[in-house]
């Protein structure tokens, strides 16, 4: 659906024309002072990470309308993003990677843009006032390409033989639309995006209308829950979806045409409907409107990430067998670390922690092996020496993150007793749910649902650098 186009307010910086009762000149009154507009700064701040993301405004939705050639790698379109100052704004930043714009409009009033490196920096033709509701329309194009870093890989827009594809963490949205691109400030999302007949595209979301004109085909999708925009995904290419209906909402699952039809890779997207309704039962209601998955069959991709509502899947989890535990990992995450996201990138256990710990659940409830069993195996010569409440910025993917994360949550289960916490797996997701949370925020829902003071226990957890004590 398309954004609606918000008036911009204008500020009036000087007042004329007011008389007194004896046609002196008056004072006309005021509430407020004049605004003191200023350039929304070039970065949300984040610690891990300091020039991700934008300040100034926040996003309550992208409405994209674009197009692609797989023949040319060509990517053009329209963003239409719309937002709220949070303070009086001369001008405001989005990050946008390597693409050029022809256009820009705020209200349906022309602006002015200038781009550097990855920043696009957006001077409207009066100040915008704090509070004030606007819409910037952005016509932009060109080649998109992916964004590298050394420790952390390539995020973003990847070209193949067919198509394409957007996929990344920590960035990955701003290589193929104009964004804040940093977790804590999430919005809506819809993408039409129009391709040659014959070629998906595959994104988050509902699906909508799919139309086809003059050889091309136009597929929407749309996202009304707040999403992370590195959570925003598009896959482009020849690709076997498969449609149905699971709890009431669609379920989208889909396989590239390189893999078997019935291989473990297509055979593990079945599993997508089964193993969510275990989560329910672990996390409370699925928190989106939709189901699916889809899997990449491309090298480049040695990796699962929890796009929202509908996870992308490397094919290397898929070689040689079905991997339901790949599965319980990227569906629980759309509990833990998409419905409640991050605030900054330091506290990324509060995702992956739970998401391993979702692996180790579904493991026992298979009866393959039990959680303390899980833990004991991870526990037996763990490397200590890496913080988990705080990795380093190179270090958000490792083990700290993920295996002591994990390990933390079952020492939380051992410590508090299995109703405390079970409660607690639930009223988190709950009470945090389309909104981000901290470190600081889970310890104290921690200590609420044990009824006791727990920050002993978090400290060696999340700050030590030696092994804890072992429940």
């Amino acid at each position: 659906m398309r954004a609606g186009m918000a008036a911009v307010m204008v500020a009036v910086l000087a007042v004329g024309g007011c008389t007194g009762d004896d046609g002196s000149p008056g004072t006309a009154p005021s509430s407020q002072p004049p605004p003191s507009f200023a350039p929304g700064a070039d970065g949300a701040g984040d610690p891990y990470f300091p020039t991700y993301g934008n300040g100034g405004y926040d996003v309550a939705g992208y409405d994209l309308d674009l197009r692609y050639d797989p023949k040319t790698g060509l990517l053009n379109g329209t963003a239409n993003v719309t937002a709220t100052a949070t303070q009086d704004l001369s001008s405001f930043n989005l990050d946008l990677a390597g693409l050029a714009v022809s256009k820009v409009s705020i209200g349906g009033q022309p602006a002015t843009s200038k781009a550097v490196q990855d920043e696009l920096t957006i001077t409207p033709a009066a100040g915008i006032v704090k509070g004030t509701s606007f819409t910037v329309t952005i016509d932009y194009g060109g080649r998109p390409e992916p964004l590298s870093n050394d420790a952390l890989g390539d995020g973003g827009w990847l070209r193949t033989n067919d198509g394409a594809f957007a996929l990344g963490q920590p960035e990955s949205a701003s290589t193929w639309f104009p964004v804040n691109d940093h977790p804590s400030d999430k919005a809506t999302f819809a993408l039409a995006m129009t391709v040659p007949d014959g070629v998906e595209a595959i994104s988050n979301g509902v699906p909508g209308e799919r139309s086809t004109a003059g050889g091309w085909t136009t597929w929407r999708w749309s996202e009304a829950k707040p999403m992370a925009s590195y959570l925003a995904t598009v896959v482009i290419g020849q690709y076997r979806v498969t449609t149905s209906t699971h709890d009431g909402k669609p379920l989208i699952t889909a396989v590239p045409e390189s893999l078997p039809a019935n291989g473990p890779a297509a055979r593990s997207m079945t599993l997508t409907g089964e193993i969510a309704d275990f989560l329910v039962t672990r996390f409370g209601p699925y928190p989106f409107d939709s189901y699916g998955g889809v899997v990449i069959d491309d090298d480049r991709v040695g990796y699962a990430l929890e796009t929202q509502s509908r996870p992308v899947y490397g094919n290397v989890f898929f070689r040689s067998s079905t991997n339901p535990t790949v599965v319980a990992h990227e569906l629980a995450h759309q509990w833990y670390g998409d419905s409640v996201a991050l605030e900054r990138w330091q506290d990324i256990w509060l995702n992956e922690g739970f998401a391993t710990y979702a692996e180790w659940l579904w493991l026992e409830h298979k009866g393959e092996r039990t959680t303390q069993q899980s833990f004991d195996a991870a526990f037996d010569g763990f490397d200590w020496k890496t913080p988990t409440g705080d990795p380093g910025r190179d270090q958000i993917f490792g083990d700290a993150v993920y295996q002591r994360g994990a390990m933390l949550v079952h020492a939380l289960r051992k410590t508090i007793g299995d109703q405390a916490f079970f409660a607690l797996l639930k009223s988190w997701p709950a009470e945090h749910r389309d909104g981000n949370a901290t470190t600081a925020d889970f310890i104290a829902a921690a200590e609420r649902a044990a009824g006791r003071d727990l920050k002993g226990f978090f400290r060696q957890w999340l700050e030590n650098k030696t092994a804890p004590t072992r429940p």
